[in-house]
Parts: C-alpha cells; sequence; structure tokens
C-alpha cells in the first residue's frame, strides 16, 4: 500500500479530489496525511471528514527563517513516511533541501501550460497577452521553481469575456481530472523521475509530457 502526504494553503479543492478518487476508492494507496502551513485552510476539514490524519504546521509563528520550517515540515512528514507527497496548492516556496530529500517522489499541480507562465497570477497573465488557450500542468518538483520535468498538461480554450476567475473555473475542472491520475500512475509504478526526466512505462516524456485537450 502506497503511502501519500497531501501539502495544502486552502480550500483543498484537488484534495478532495484525491480523497474521492484515490484513498475511498480500490487503488493501492491511502493518504496518511494532510499538512496545511495555515491554520485555517479548509482542506484540513476536508482531511478530518474523511478521516485522514492532519496537521497545520504554521508558516506564520515562531519567526523561523525559510530552512528552519523546511526542516521542521521534514520532520514531521517523516513520521508518516511516505511513498509520494502531493502539493495540491500548497503556496510556499520550498528549499532546495526540501526538494533534494524527496525529489522524484514530489509532485506540484501548476495553473498554467508550463513553460509559460511561471509563478502567481496565470490565469490573468494569459487574458492580458491575448491567448486562445491556458491550462494546468503536473510535474515533478526540482528546486527551480515551477520548473521540474512535466507529466501531463490540459489546455482550455480562453473566451474574449472571460476574467480571470473564470477562466481559474474552466482550469479547475481539468485540474480535478489530470491530478488523480497522476498519483494513480505514480502509485502503479508506471510513473519515474530519472536524471531529471519524466518518464512513463520506461519511456521519456516530451517537454510538454502528455497532452489533454479539452
Amino acid at each position: 500500500m502506497k503511502r501519500i502526504v497531501v501539502m495544502i494553503s486552502g480550500s483543498g479543492s484537488n484534495l478532495q479530489t484525491l480523497i474521492e478518487q484515490i484513498h475511498l476508492k480500490d487503488v493501492n494507496a491511502n493518504i496518511v496525511c494532510v499538512i496545511s502551513n495555515k491554520p485555517d485552510a479548509y482542506g484540513l476539514t476536508r482531511a478530518e471528514d474523511a478521516g485522514i490524519p492532519n496537521i497545520c504546521v504554521d508558516s506564520t509563528l515562531s519567526g523561523r527563517d525559510r530552512e528552519a520550517y523546511d526542516q521542521l515540515l521534514i520532520d514531521t512528514i517523516e513520521i508518516y513516511q511516505p511513498d509520494l507527497i502531493v502539493l495540491a496548492g500548497f503556496m510556499r516556496i520550498l528549499t532546495d533541501e526540501f526538494v533534494a530529500n524527496y525529489l522524484g517522489r514530489l509532485v506540484n499541480i501548476h495553473p498554467s501550460l508550463l513553460p509559460k507562465y511561471k509563478g502567481l497570477n496565470t490565469h490573468q497573465r494569459a487574458i492580458d497577452n491575448g491567448d486562445i488557450e491556458h491550462g494546468v500542468s503536473v510535474h515533478f518538483v526540482t528546486p527551480k521553481l515551477d520548473d521540474g520535468p512535466v507529466i501531463i498538461q490540459a489546455k482550455v480554450p480562453i473566451f474574449v469575456d472571460d476574467d480571470a476567475d473564470i477562466l481559474a473555473q474552466r482550469v479547475q475542472v481539468q485540474e480535478h481530472h489530470i491530478y488523480p491520475l497522476v498519483v494513480k500512475w505514480f502509485v502503479e509504478e508506471r510513473l519515474t523521475m530519472c536524471s531529471g526526466k519524466a518518464m512513463m512505462d520506461g519511456q521519456l516524456l516530451g517537454m510538454n509530457g502528455f497532452a489533454c485537450d479539452e
């Protein structure tokens, strides 16, 4: 049985999808802990309702620097001995030391078609640049922000009357489709990272991973 830790900062909509499609399904995996850096994150309630251990490692207390905070995260995570760590809206930049500790076992979902629009405010940036499509990427995490090898992407159209909120909702539908799929691939040992590249069934994935158009 594969052990999964999910890290969140907010409402936990992707967490809920993982609970429903991985934790409560006949998949050889369990979410063994949900960790938030914010005590008021609704995702902690979602975990509690599902009977999943949940912890807040509060990033606003005690004045810890990034290195000390991430070491506290590592100490907390190691209690649960995960095979996979899933970042599901965890809104902190992790230190190189943290990433190195879990390299190849750490995945993230990012609301853009990487390598476009790394960082924040991706929906508005896509609209402002006049793009006709946008989307979401799931990738392995490496020390450089939003730069790890892409596993899968899903595209959505941008319409002329879209604002950032409408576009975000359209992208989120795809997030809920592809993130559990990636976790399932990892649990089935079909998905790995080797020499900084994403591999599926022993085959190298391209720069954009699998493409999943809506």
